[in-house]
């Protein structure tokens, strides 16, 4: 992956951070802290443009930000987190027990870094590729009413 840094482009109103998930993203080092709120931007901006999903619902799994299809019920649950003992990383986690990281690998085999069945990771100084990222977010966001 390249060094160009991510930052996303909002085209979706993303709502006030919860005092919960505002000390989450506050306890995250600096470096970092944009990233993650890119990939929020872009969990939200891809809910937007996606018919059937609705609004988001923002809480704390793991004690990292998730983002769930509340309303509509038609996705899985995206979460995004930094870990202190991979610093120089983070990543968006999606359900273990869906095919959705078999899908994304099948789709991007060359785009993206994988953890087992439930994450894709990203270095601090990667390129997102915020096209098929996108896709695999809105996979994630209608798994529910897509697998049907």
């Amino acid at each position: 992956m390249t060094s160009r840094p991510f930052k996303a482009v909002s085209c979706a109103t993303v709502p006030a951070m919860t005092p919960e998930v505002a000390a989450v993203f506050d306890g995250y080092p600096a470096a970092m802290r944009p990233k993650l709120e890119a990939l929020r931007q872009l969990i939200f901006d891809t809910a937007a443009r996606t018919e059937g999903v609705g609004l988001l619902t923002e809480t704390l799994k793991w004690n990292e930000p998730a983002y769930l299809t509340a309303a509509s019920r038609s996705g899985s649950t995206v979460r995004i987190g930094w870990k202190r003992s991979a610093p120089d990383s983070y990543a968006i986690y999606f359900h273990c027990g869906t095919t959705l990281i078999d899908s994304f690998r099948t789709l991007f085999p060359e785009e993206f870094r994988f953890e087992g069945n439930r994450a894709i990771l990203f270095k601090a100084s990667d390129r997102v590729p915020e096209g098929p990222l996108s896709t695999c977010i809105a996979m994630a966001l209608t798994y529910h009413r897509n697998k049907k």
